[in-house]
């Protein structure tokens, strides 16, 4: 048999089976489907990666009440901010390490496993059989083995697909992916609301049937497609930025803790250890991948203007977007829901439904997006996105506590549709100005300014509405508790709380008024005046003047900061990166695949 037989026979063994039973090679890297089994199964994780995020979120209350534990009190905050937080903690520090892993040992690899981590950590999840703190303990553990597992979904999900479109299809491809990410925290919020009614366990199954079916299709139809570059792990670089970053990030989230009599914790010494000893650290961390030969974390990239500008947009959007996420819910759930007749235990589920039009917009928005920034260029769609954040930042500046709902709903809805513009094209700009063999890396430093900047928003607007609240609040609350009949000495120990005590028993979904006098003062209280307190309206009405000063200096940060990332996406790197690529020698795989279907 000639050679060419030979082939054709090969040819045809690896085309097709007997009775026509596709193999599993058909649909392979070079067959012109492949990059979107490779989109939809990549867009399938990140959608379960962030929808896992925010679920928990808006289930808090639920989750808190089923193992029996009362976060509020001053021993268990700490178990409320590390069920809040610490999966976004963990993603930020892992992601660019796990990138890393993925350019050495194969972006699909670390994938797959990411798939299968985060599938059989959700049924331990469910299972949590104990109560009180054990069963806090036994979920915030198991949701940092989770987050490893959402990390390796996150760090190689845009590698892959970079890896599998060629230039021209990227930005649409980007922006599918990145907008179910980005969306995925908000249908969380709704979809936690409906579960959470039913049983709180259900948040975690939900993960799994979806989990199961994506880990499966991935090992069966992603292939490695992308440069592998073979190399030893960067040891004292992936410590050194592990221990940095988690200590500067868990500093500002403790810093929104009371401490010795203050409002905030930031003169706490294990606080303020935590934020230098951290940025320390990390500048040690930037010396030592200037001196290995074989970096986790290449910072030859920043020498882009393209990569530097779009993370740098990245990291400000995450957090504008993320402040504005929970400044939302809070200012539904603890003003307009209550004032508007719904009960303070249907809040969070309210509040999720009531942002739907912030999901739409994104929805909307990233595909065309990202269709349109292929044809026409993706830095003036990135910036355009993030000046529609700006004005409809300024817009929500303008309302009233008690707005008009078609108001509001249509700023956020604006807002969303600028997160989308913004969302597909910024990624599109960060993964096509680096070389092949890093989009691992350079993904998982997307992805790290990302997640950081959602830990970050948490502690810079919530310090920031603390500080607002407390010139006003306590005055506020003595006065009208002391005109319902509450003893003077009592109104004056509840005034004297920290402001964020009562931002969480709003965010939480719990009566403020009756959490911060507890039963003992309203039993002593007519019955009359206890209704009063505890009803609909005393507390929105009392907090929605202290909280829409505090609003305002939210919202103008969150306008500044999204000005200065609309600046940051324009810059144009070295001509010809961005659109084409490729190593020397080597073919782009996309382009390659595209060419192949004719």
């Amino acid at each position: 048999m000639s050679t060419g037989s030979k082939a054709g026979s090969r040819a045809q063994r690896s085309a097709g089976s007997p009775a026509g039973r596709p193999a599993r090679a058909r649909i392979g890297p070079g067959h012109p489907r492949y990059k979107w089994v490779a989109l939809s199964n990549t867009t399938l994780g990140m959608l379960i990666a962030t929808i896992n995020s925010s679920i928990v979120l808006i289930s808090l209350p639920a989750i808190f009440n089923g193992i029996r534990l009362d976060p509020l009190r001053p021993g268990n905050v700490s178990y409320l901010l590390w069920m809040l937080m610490g999966y976004m903690l963990v993603t930020a520090v892992l992601v660019v390490a796990l990138g890393r892993l993925g350019d050495i040992w194969g972006r699909v690899r670390i994938y797959n496993t990411g798939f299968l981590v985060f599938t059989v950590v959700s049924v331990i999840l469910s299972l949590d059989p104990l109560h009180g703190a054990g069963g806090a303990l036994w979920l915030i553990g198991w949701r940092v083995v989770q987050a490893i597992g959402g990390s390796m979904l996150m760090a190689n999900a845009a590698a892959i697909i970079t890896d599998a479109f060629p230039a021209r299809q990227r930005g649409m491809a980007l922006g599918v992916n990145m907008v179910a990410a980005i969306a995925g925290s908000f249908i969380g919020l709704v979809l936690g609301g409906l579960l959470a009614e039913w049983d709180w366990r259900s948040i975690f199954w939900v993960n799994v049937p979806i989990g199961l079916i994506g880990t499966v299709w991935a090992y069966r139809s992603l292939r490695e497609t992308g440069v592998r570059r073979p190399g030893r792990i960067d040891w004292w670089g992936n410590i050194s930025f592990a221990v940095g970053l988690t200590a500067l990030l868990a500093a500002i989230t403790y810093g929104i803790q009371p401490y010795g009599g203050q409002t905030m914790g930031w003169t706490n010494p294990w606080v303020l250890a935590g934020l230098i000893g951290g940025s320390v650290v990390l500048g040690l961390f930037c010396l030592i991948e200037t001196r290995v030969a074989q970096p986790m974390f290449p910072l030859r990239l920043f020498r882009d203007v393209v990569f530097a500008g779009g993370n740098a947009a990245t990291l400000l959007g995450s957090i504008a977007r993320g402040g504005l996420q929970f400044m939302l819910i809070i200012w539904l759930q603890g003003i307009w829901l209550p004032l508007h007749g719904y009960d303070y235990a249907e809040t969070p589920l309210w509040a999720g439904i009531y942002l739907l039009p912030l999901t739409i917009g994104f929805l909307a928005a990233g595909p065309v997006s990202g269709h349109l920034s292929d044809r026409f260029g993706a830095r003036l769609f990135a910036a355009g996105g993030l000046v529609v954040m700006a004005l409809s930042f300024a817009g929500l500046l303008l309302l009233p506590t008690d707005f008009g709902y078609p108001w509001f709903a249509a700023l956020v809805f604006v807002n969303g549709l600028g997160g989308g513009l913004f969302a597909a094209p910024n990624t599109s700009l960060v993964m096509s100005s680096v070389p092949a063999a890093d989009r691992g890396a350079a993904s998982g430093m997307r992805a790290t300014f990302q997640n950081a900047g959602m830990v970050l928003s948490i502690g810079v607007f919530f310090s920031l509405m603390v500080a607002g609240l407390a010139g006003s609040l306590p005055h506020t609350l003595t006065a009208g508790l002391t005109a319902q009949g509450v003893p003077p000495a009592d109104a004056h120990a509840v005034a004297a709380l920290p402001p964020v005590g009562t931002l969480f028993a709003a965010f939480l979904g719990y009566n403020p008024v009756q959490q911060l006098l507890g039963p003992h003062v309203l039993a002593g209280l007519p019955a009359a005046n206890a209704q009063t307190l505890t009803g609909r309206q005393f507390f929105p009405q009392l907090i929605s003047g202290p909280f829409h000063d505090g609003l305002v200096v939210v919202f103008s940060l969150a306008i500044a900061m999204s000005l200065v990332a609309a600046a940051a996406s324009l810059p144009r790197g070295r001509r010809g990166r961005a659109a084409d690529d490729r190593q020397p020698g080597a073919a782009d795989p996309g382009e390659a695949v595209d060419e192949a279907a004719g």
